[in-house]
């Protein structure tokens, strides 16, 4: 028994150490070197003047500072809330639909992963074609159909350019949703279904008493990992708003504030790699703080169910 231990313990060791280097080489080094540059200032891409707490210090006392990252952080709120609705109530009940026994369901599963396969890039700028106030295909429909007082410029309006670029991350990544919601429903027994729809159980029944308690695990792995994508996200903002995230900052999220203070020039809203890498850091720390409120809410919740 015991050799049979350590030959597993090997076995295991051998499949997670590669895995190991690589997210440490890629992910944990950068994370400490970014920690180690907010401690630093000066000019030029590597800081080297040692300053210790004070970039924190001037990220939270100067209105330059902290007017763009609270604003920021807004953003990253609401831009979470949107894309949290829509990927998991859409998610969920495509799963729900595709999961049913139909001619075609195995195709509509296939189907509905493909916009994952795109970038993020190619995304952005076809939606930014669709919406385009000028030959937008979206106008268009909406004039076809006699709803042209309902036209605004969606990326050019702050009320609307958050909900825009939000849907369209939604709609790319909604796919992801569906196969994590798809293999839940799977994994729950035909008998137990079987044996609802013999009680007299509806479709409706069905999903509040039995599919949806089964899949509550994947609330929390779907919102978790919405929640530590958007606050990490950047290629969208910049393929449809830009670095500046127009208009007047509107759709300014993390990523897109860090990659403008870290890397552009004053001119254009820089603040020095040492700043960029404080704001680095603030994030790392939000999404670490939130991943770890999510884990435990969500234990919390499934404790209360099983007892």
């Amino acid at each position: 028994m015991l050799e049979a231990k350590k030959k597993h313990a090997r076995f295991l060791f051998l499949f997670i150490f590669p895995a190991f280097i690589i997210y440490t080489m890629f992910m944990l080094v950068p994370i400490l070197n970014s920690m180690r540059y907010s401690l630093y200032t000066g000019t030029g891409l590597l800081p080297d003047q040692f300053v210790g707490l004070d970039n924190y210090v001037r990220l939270f006392t100067e209105e330059r500072y902290y007017s763009q990252f609270w604003n920021a952080f807004g953003n990253n709120i609401k831009f979470f809330l949107i894309v949290t609705l829509v990927q998991n109530i859409g998610g969920f009940f495509m799963a729900v639909m595709i999961s049913r026994k139909f001619r075609g369901n195995k195709f509509m599963r296939k189907l509905s992963f493909l916009p994952t396969t795109l970038s993020v890039l190619v995304v952005g700028y076809i939606f930014k074609m669709i919406l385009n106030p000028y030959y937008g295909v979206f106008d268009k429909f909406l004039e076809l159909i006699g709803l042209e007082s309902l036209i605004i410029p969606w990326l050019g309006d702050a009320r609307s350019a958050i909900w825009v670029v939000a849907l369209a991350v939604s709609w790319q990544f909604l796919g992801t949703s569906i196969l994590f919601y798809t293999s839940g429903i799977d994994g729950i027994s035909d008998s137990i279904m079987e044996a609802a729809r013999i009680d007299g159980a509806n479709v409706w029944q069905e999903i509040i008493h039995i599919i949806l308690p089964s899949v509550l695990p994947i609330v929390a792995i779907v919102t978790i990992l919405i929640f530590i994508g958007n606050f990490t996200q950047f290629d969208i903002i910049f393929a449809m708003t830009g670095t500046r995230g127009d208009p007047n900052y509107s759709t300014d999220l993390f990523g897109s504030l860090f990659y403008r203070t870290a890397f552009s020039n004053s001119d254009r809203g820089g603040w020095g790699t040492g700043m960029g890498a404080t704001v680095a850091t603030m994030m790392f720390l939000i999404v670490t703080v939130g991943v770890g409120t999510f884990l435990y809410f969500f234990s919390k919740k499934r404790e209360a169910l099983e007892k």
